[in-house]
Parts: C-alpha cells; sequence; structure tokens
C-alpha cells in the first residue's frame, strides 16, 4: 500500500494548478482541515496565505519562487511520469474526503483524468470543485440534499447498477455501461438517495450540495465506503 504524506481525521483540502479563485479556496477552506497542493496549485494556496501541510507532484509547473516559499520538509518531489499531479497527490492522502479545487475546467483531457483518477482511487472520497457543479464518485450509498429541479446527472466510467429515490426519472433496473447507457441530464424533485452495485458511477451535482456532500462522507460508516484496491503506485516518494 502507499503510505500517506498527509494523514487527517478532517477533511483535506487539495489545490491544483487548474481554474480555482481565491474564494473557492476560502469556501474549501472552511470546511477543510490541513491543506494541500499538487504541484503548481501551491501558487494560488500562497496567495490566499494558506499554510501548506504538503506539495505533491513532479514539480514541472510550479515554480522556484513558488517552492522557496514552502518548507523543504514538505516538499514531496515524485518523479514518475505515469500518472498526474491529481494522482500523486491523492493517493498519498489519507482522510475521511478530499475536497479538490483546481482541477476542473481548462483542458477537457485533464478533467476526462481526474474522473479515472476518482475511480482508480474509489476507497479515498474526493469532491471535485467547479464554478458551479461538484464531481465526484458515488459512494455504496448516498444521500445528497437536492431542491426540485436541480440537475443531477450520472456518468459510468464501467458496468454499473444502482437504485434511486428522489429522481425524476428512477435508475432501478438500468445496466449503465460507457458504450450504451448513461445518465446525464436527470433531475431531483426533492433530496435524492443513490445505491451503487460497483464503484463506477460519476455524479454532478449544484455546488451548493458540497456542504452537506462533505458533511455526509465524514460521518459514512465504513460499509457506506469503497474498500480499498491493491496500490497501484508503491514507490516512495523522494524529498
Amino acid at each position: 500500500m502507499t503510505s500517506p504524506i498527509v494523514y487527517s481525521s478532517d477533511p483535506v483540502a487539495l489545490f491544483g494548478g487548474g481554474e480555482a479563485t481565491l474564494a473557492d479556496v476560502a469556501e474549501v477552506q472552511a470546511l477543510a482541515g490541513p491543506c494541500v497542493a499538487a504541484d503548481g496549485g501551491a501558487q494560488i494556496a500562497l496567495e490566499a496565505g494558506i499554510d501548506l501541510a504538503a506539495v505533491i507532484g513532479d514539480f514541472d509547473s510550479v515554480t522556484p519562487d513558488i517552492m522557496r516559499q514552502v518548507p523543504a520538509d514538505r516538499q514531496y518531489h515524485i518523479a514518475e511520469q505515469n500518472s498526474t499531479d491529481f494522482d500523486k497527490a491523492l493517493r498519498h492522502i489519507s482522510a475521511p474526503v478530499v475536497l479538490a479545487a483546481g482541477f476542473l475546467g481548462g483542458r477537457v483531457d485533464h478533467q476526462l483524468a481526474c474522473f479515472s483518477v476518482l475511480v482508480r482511487y474509489a476507497d479515498r472520497p474526493c469532491i471535485l470543485i467547479g464554478r458551479e457543479e461538484i464531481v465526484f464518485l458515488c459512494p455504496p450509498r448516498l444521500a445528497l440534499a437536492t431542491r426540485p429541479g436541480d440537475v443531477v446527472s450520472l456518468y459510468p466510467l464501467a458496468a454499473v447498477e444502482g437504485t434511486s429515490t428522489g429522481l425524476r426519472w428512477p435508475i432501478d433496473g438500468l445496466a449503465f455501461h460507457p458504450m450504451s447507457a448513461i445518465g446525464t441530464s436527470n433531475a431531483a424533485e426533492g433530496a435524492v438517495t443513490l445505491t451503487m452495485s460497483d464503484p463506477a458511477m460519476i455524479v454532478i451535482a449544484p455546488r451548493r450540495c458540497l456542504p452537506t456532500l462533505t458533511q455526509a462522507l465524514v460521518q459514512a460508516s465504513q460499509d457506506a465506503r469503497w474498500p480499498a484496491r491493491a496500490a497501484q503506485y508503491t514507490a516512495p516518494p523522494q524529498s
């Protein structure tokens, strides 16, 4: 198993080098404990005056001037190029949930890579925060505090089945697959509950659900979480 660099019993904030504002940083920081940057995400975190617990990545998108502001014992250089900086950071954080800003928007290939990482590390709940939406991997059971008319999109990255309450178009009995059946542009009729058979369904929901979803993931019992998979990367980080 990959050894954690950051361990916390509270949510952890993770900042990337993509689209994020100082207001995004402040909102995420208010919901989290330790703050971590994935490579170039250190810039906006330091601009916001955040004391980073760690900067993790291959350091190809962060300037030397920024890194000089981070204590050397909090710099974790991971040189391998087989994974993204988001992957490098998430797999080294142990927390009830990671709140990740600066990973949506911008290049589509970067966003798709992030969705893949959410599924790869299904046992490490993580919420990606965009301008108006949040994106996360559906746990085995989920209660989402949506309102009537809210758009709730479901996008499978592999074969998966589930059940729902509170959706305009229920998903019970559907066999989802990215090549044949997806669930985008569904709508809530109130609060929504979901169950999933496998860790393969991406959920896209309104951003204002972030605080209640964060709380729900922190309080989730062990049987409401996906089990850990064998670690794909086991090499220790190089400082």
